[in-house]
């Protein structure tokens, strides 16, 4: 029985989820073929800020529906001089698709509505890309390594494309989310990819050095976010059927350095190395303090 109420209590949490995406869903479509109509950007501008504020409001339904639905112990801390009117790149750590809603919830109204950086292709998906274009996500275009070897006069064009696109948050404050490692961890990605760190895989400084490249001038600061589950990362199924999942956000604001934004990292070598190391050095205080969350809640 107790699995069954188990289930029943996941579904119920997951037809709230889904209620209120199309519900929120419907007017932010309707209001995308609206921005895409009109001509002027002044205007254009206005209906993206109504959007985002849409925006903003499911998720907070999205988090009534966590907090009531589901158990969760949320502990945030360093979001206290946080603004919405200003720029920010967050980088975190990534364990589990639960990562999205953990900081959807953590600095949602506390910083402008987070964006991810897309591939250009996803802008045709269907009904999806019109809405996630209505929400200003930055549109990517990269080339591969064989088309560049065949068309080398492209070299750069999709940086170019990427930094176009992100032209826009120059008028409109704005969050990018850039999960550094590229992928979810675990252990036996941790071993097969030889991660020198013991919770964390090696960062990827590619999607970093784009954003910084891009948008880079107008960051006021970088958020760098550790996520600790202490009971091990939960799954989103597992989180809806009512385990009880403590989660822990350690947010710590990092300057952005001039030399962080003026480099090459495309065709300059030696910037790519500082990079690689400045995010390495991150990266090793990250597993450092990873390890002494978890330590310190476990021993509560």
């Amino acid at each position: 029985m107790s699995a069954i109420f188990r289930n029943l209590r996941g579904i119920l949490v997951l037809s709230g989820f889904a209620i209120n995406t199309i519900f929120w869903f419907v007017p932010i479509f309707l209001l995308a073929i609206v921005k895409l109509l009109i001509p002027i950007a002044g205007p254009r501008r206005f209906v993206t800020r109504i959007i985002m504020k849409l925006g903003e409001i499911w998720i907070s339904v999205n988090t009534a529906n966590l907090t009531l639905g589901a158990s969760i112990d949320w502990q945030a801390r360093g979001t206290e001089n946080l603004r919405p009117d200003a720029w920010y790149l967050v980088m975190a750590n990534h364990q589990t698709w639960v990562d999205i809603l953990v900081l959807q919830k953590v600095f949602n109204r506390r910083i402008p509505f987070l964006k991810f950086f897309i591939k250009q292709q996803l802008i045709w998906f269907p009904v999806l890309g019109i809405a996630w274009w209505a929400m200003d996500m930055p549109f990517m275009k990269r080339y591969s390594n064989s088309y560049l070897a065949k068309n080398p006069h492209m070299k750069g064009k999709d940086l170019e494309t990427t930094r176009a696109a992100c032209e826009k948050f120059r008028h409109t404050p704005t969050s990018v989310i850039n999960f550094v490692e590229g992928t979810r961890f675990s252990e036996e990605k941790r071993d097969r990819r030889n991660s020198p760190y013991q919770r964390l895989l090696i960062p990827r400084a590619g999607g970093f050095a784009v954003a910084m490249s891009s948008m880079g001038s107008l960051f006021d600061s970088i958020l760098d976010v550790t996520l600790a589950y202490p009971d091990g990362p939960a799954g989103f199924w597992e989180m809806c059927c009512g385990r009880h999942v403590q989660v822990i956000v350690d947010v710590r604001e990092r300057p952005v350095e001039e030399w962080l934004v003026a480099g090459d990292y495309q065709q300059d070598r030696e910037f790519r190395r500082r990079v690689h190391r400045w995010l390495g050095d991150i990266w090793q205080e990250k597993d450092e303090l990873l390890q002494q969350l978890l330590e310190n809640a476990r021993s509560q």
